[in-house]
């Protein structure tokens, strides 16, 4: 928003002229202020002086608290910002009030002594006095607050009617005719001096009138500012809640009438106190954070108190003569609609003071959003973003495991809030949360968005570890794929290749010579066929390197069985379910974790049992091999083995986990040690 006050940087002659002007009339204004405030002490200590039935009614009015506080925050305003209206206004307007309080005070101090005509003259300026403060203070300064503009042209007529409003009402005041003495407050009639007694028949009409006017236009000046409130950005919001908050408060306890004088006054002390908080944009001392738990507190008192009383008459309606039972009901009812209530007034007090970016539903709803039609590349950037937007700070910074992986948004700042990123129990990373920005929420909001965001920051960022460890997998896939193919294109060229041309040179050789030296041909013969023994145990080597022969010959119970066979511990194996028809990768993963947990279990387990199990069901055969051996090690981390059965599972989409095995198996007692087990879980398409 526009603020009012203070020359542009590039402001011409008459700008500077005018600046030096106005800050020289500062000066005068503070004496002005100084006086304004000694005429609104002194008319008070003499209101306090006079005879109690010259009293005046009621004890005291805004222009006591106007004529205290407006000059002199307005003479402070005109010295920071010297172009500032409302300023001038301030200063006007509590002069006016305090010019109204002095001259009442002597006004009945004169009629007290008897001098009625010296005070009717005084009155007049009483009444001068207070139409210069309600067309400054109640109507325009509401309608000017807080930028110095009136919100639209639209809210020309409200100033321009509440201000003549305000004037034909003094006017009428100054020659108001004179009152009967049987409905006179006083114990003598204050003569006018320019009464105009042919006014008498319409003077109650006319009073009436002009009073519903101008409280309507009061009441449109206040709506004025609701008005701005519901199209400005969130920083503006902040600012336009101060006048806000004051002049709603006022206008309540000057509708409400005479009764609430005290209140009255002391709150139109406040006013310039709240216009200046909003010109200056002072965020001390969270505004919002008052407003909101006002609106809170006021609408669970109003609607509590309704439901209670309702639900209290209509219990004792339907049971009479049990006053208890009423009592609960009301109480029950009362609770029912508490919390739910108090939800919907804490977002009401959101959208009002943030509006509907600063909501923490729509917080969540942008990152829902970005974590849906974002890769995981991509989406941490685009949650990072929006947090840094939403949170309305000077600096986002997501750290996503401890790789280094991180994304930065803005500046986080050398003394960031750290917030931890867990992911169903799983910690995942952590975000850094700068400094608040210009955009400042309140403690108790800012809380409640970085509470909306964490989980779909922690949902991206496991999100992302998963990408990097599926991309990881499929590098290592990848990489032990082609060491595969180097190793048997190496052991095929250099190994079977060269002695398949050995043995081709040595037939050569052995025909030509079969005539000629028959003995020494049988002799070479008998070397081939030592070489293509060698060469048949090669390519088994191969064979056995792609695929376990014993898996087509014995099938994977079978083969798993021989494993069991092999010296150290006795082990069992047990078959759930048919294993014959299983595929070839599911076949061979499993081979390989059983052979690799065996062979653990042989090296290191220290067991005397151990039991191998393969469940098939439906959709994943899980194999499964528990030993009663010493058991895992207090701080033991993953080897070598363990990493090779985790990547086996991994590749088809299984898990492959290390625990703790329990004192019995699922129906073979296998010792009383407290042993070990591995479990992998394989799906099957």
């Amino acid at each position: 928003m526009k603020a009012g006050g203070g020359g542009d940087p590039g402001a011409g002659p008459m700008d500077a002229r005018w600046v030096v002007w106005a800050r020289r009339v500062s000066a005068v204004l503070a004496v002005l202020a100084v006086l304004s405030v000694s005429l609104t002490v002194a008319g008070t200590a003499i209101q306090l002086s006079v005879p109690e039935e010259w009293a005046p009614w009621p004890p005291t009015a805004p222009d006591h608290g106007a004529g205290l506080t407006f000059p002199l925050i307005g003479a402070f305003l005109i010295a920071h910002r010297p172009r500032l209206r409302l300023a001038w206004l301030m200063c006007a307007g509590g002069l006016g009030c305090a010019v109204n309080v002095m001259a009442t005070g002597l006004q009945f101090a004169q009629a007290s002594t008897g001098d009625l005509e010296s005070a009717g003259w005084l009155r007049i300026l009483a009444v001068v006095g207070w139409t210069a403060g309600g067309c400054t203070l109640g109507i325009l300064m509401p309608l000017l607050s807080p930028d110095d503009h009136l919100p639209s042209r639209r809210w020309l007529p409200v100033a321009i009617g509440g201000v003549a409003a305000t004037v034909i009402d003094g006017v009428r005041n100054i020659v108001r005719p004179t009152p009967p003495a049987s409905t006179y407050r006083w114990p003598e009639v204050i003569p006018n001096p320019l009464a105009i007694e042919a006014l008498a028949p319409y003077h109650t009409v006319l009073t009436g009138s002009l009073a519903l006017l101008i409280n309507a236009c009061m009441v449109l000046a206040v709506l004025s500012l609701l008005v701005r409130l519901r199209h400005a950005d969130s920083t503006a919001r902040r600012q336009i809640a101060w006048p806000l908050s004051a002049f709603v408060i006022y206008a309540a306890f000057v509708l409400l009438g005479e009764d609430y004088w005290l209140p009255v006054t002391i709150w139109a002390g406040v006013i310039p106190v709240a216009i200046a908080f909003a010109v200056l944009r002072y965020r001390l001392y969270g505004i919002d954070t008052v407003i909101g738990r006002t609106v809170i507190a006021t609408g669970l008192i109003a609607a509590v108190g309704a439901v209670y009383l309702g639900t209290g008459t209509l219990a004792g309606l339907l049971a009479a003569g049990y006053d208890q039972v009423a009592g609960l009901a009301a109480a029950l009812a009362t609770g029912v609609f508490f919390q739910p209530l108090r939800t919907r007034l804490r977002r009401l007090t959101d959208v009002m003071l943030y509006g509907e970016h600063g909501r923490p539903e729509e917080l969540a709803r942008r990152l829902a959003r970005e974590a849906g039609e974002t890769e995981p590349v991509n989406a941490l950037a685009a949650v990072a973003a929006v947090v840094h937007d939403g949170l309305g700070v000077t600096g986002v910074l997501v750290e996503v495991g401890t790789a280094g992986l991180r994304v930065e948004m803005g500046a986080a700042g050398p003394d960031p809030r750290v917030v931890p990123l867990v992911w169903h129990g799983e910690p995942v990373g952590r975000m850094l949360v700068g400094p608040p920005g210009p955009r400042t929420f309140s403690t108790a909001h800012t809380e409640r968005l970085i509470a909306a965001a964490t989980p779909y920051v922690a949902d991206v960022a496991h999100a992302v570890l998963m990408a990097a460890d599926l991309q990881r997998s499929r590098e290592r896939i990848l990489s032990a794929r082609e060491e595969e193919r180097r190793r048997l294109r190496r052991d095929l060229h250099d190994g079977l290749g060269q002695a398949l041309a050995n043995m081709s040179m040595s037939l050569n050789m052995a025909r030509l010579r079969l005539r000629e030296a028959p003995t020494s041909a049988d002799r070479m013969l008998r070397d081939l066929r030592g070489g293509m023994d060698s060469v048949s145990k090669e390519v088994r080597e191969l064979v056995y390197g792609l695929r376990p022969p014993s898996l087509d010959d014995l099938g994977l119970a079978g083969a798993v069985g021989a494993l069991a066979a092999e010296p150290g511990p006795p082990v069992e194996v047990e078959v759930e379910g048919e294993t014959g028809d299983l595929p070839a990768a599911v076949e061979v993963a499993a081979y390989r974790i059983a052979q690799e947990a065996l062979t653990n279990v042989r090296r290191h387990a220290e067991a005397t049992r151990a039991t191998v199990t393969l469940a098939r069901s439906e959709h994943v055969l899980v194999v499964r091999v528990r030993d009663d051996g010493k058991g895992l090690p207090g701080h033991r981390r993953s080897g070598v083995g363990f990493a090779s059965m985790r990547e086996r599972a991994a590749e088809l989409g299984g898990t492959c986990v290390i625990t703790p095995a329990p004192a019995t198996g699922t129906g073979t007692d296998i010792g009383t040690g407290p042993g070990t087990q591995v479990e992998a879980a394989l799906p099957l398409p």
